[in-house]
């Protein structure tokens, strides 16, 4: 829970109360109402007031809100009018609920919210939620890492409309052929589909999850040579993942390596 320091210029004008009502952002999950943490699942069902993420929330989640509660997309707005409904809204009483898509830390723009909040005295607090490489790894019924195959995952992006740091290039992520999620990228897949190529090899296995553990889910499992081809012929253009790496060519046919932590020769504090 956060609220401006002591010697801000604005103050809270009921501390005890604001404190017992900060405004939640909540982890939606990657789709599914179910998939929602029973926390987020309690914070909507004592919501008054939910500004979702409309473009990117399903309105299925709605679902958990009670009669009578106040849904605003937050599609069309701009920082400013959404902090000044979340401000007003806590203000006057009102249990407000700022709803994103998966994990809010991931990619959710949440960071500049809090900070607009906490500048005016504001409480919140985080819910986190299931984020889309987790709902996308139990569709396809992987593990990202495996013993002695990978032990990294990276979840990354493209640079596109907004940039990435140098050092965190794709291209040099890539270099590591660690588990890989791709966010935000699919509109880019040639160009991904090139740089992977380089790093993992053209034979190399991946897969393309589009809007993951949802109704209109699609699993595309290929090879980085045919990824783009493959892509395109399903019209996947948004709301997809890009998952490669080392793990995707293991089966139960050819798994190897085995974790010490089940094998019976493997003493440890709880089992000798």
């Amino acid at each position: 829970m956060k609220r401006k320091n002591s010697d801000s210029k604005s103050a809270i004008r009921n501390p005890q109360s604001a404190i017992e009502n900060p405004v939640l952002f909540v982890g939606a999950g990657p789709g599914d109402p179910e998939l929602i943490t029973v926390k987020g699942q309690k914070a909507l069902m004592a919501a008054d007031v939910v500004i979702y993420a409309g473009s990117l929330v399903p309105e299925a989640l709605l679902d958990w809100t009670r009669p009578g509660s106040e849904h605003l997309s937050s599609a069309s707005m701009n920082l400013e009018q959404i902090v000044r409904k979340m401000v007003d809204d806590q203000s006057a009483g009102k249990r407000v609920v700022r709803l994103h898509t998966g994990d809010p830390s991931l990619y959710g723009a949440i960071f500049e919210q809090m900070v607009e909040l906490e500048q005016r005295g504001i409480p919140y607090q985080v819910i986190p939620g299931v984020t889309a490489a987790f709902a996308a790894a139990a569709s396809l019924g992987i593990e990202y890492t495996l013993p002695e195959i990978s032990q990294t995952l990276i979840l990354t992006r493209m640079a596109g409309r907004t940039p990435v740091p140098e050092s965190e290039d794709l291209a040099a992520l890539a270099r590591h052929q660690a588990s890989m999620a791709i966010y935000l990228s699919i509109s880019m897949i040639d160009k991904v589909a090139e740089i992977l190529k380089h790093a993992y090899g053209e034979t190399a296995p991946c897969a393309v999850v589009y809007r993951a553990s949802q109704p209109e889910e699609k699993v595309v499992r290929t090879s980085l040579e045919t990824l783009v081809k493959c892509v395109k012929d399903e019209n996947i253009t948004k709301q997809a993942l890009i998952i490669v790496g080392k793990t995707l060519s293991v089966n139960s046919d050819n798994i190897v390596y085995k974790s010490y932590l089940y094998d019976k020769n493997f003493k440890h504090e709880f089992r000798k």
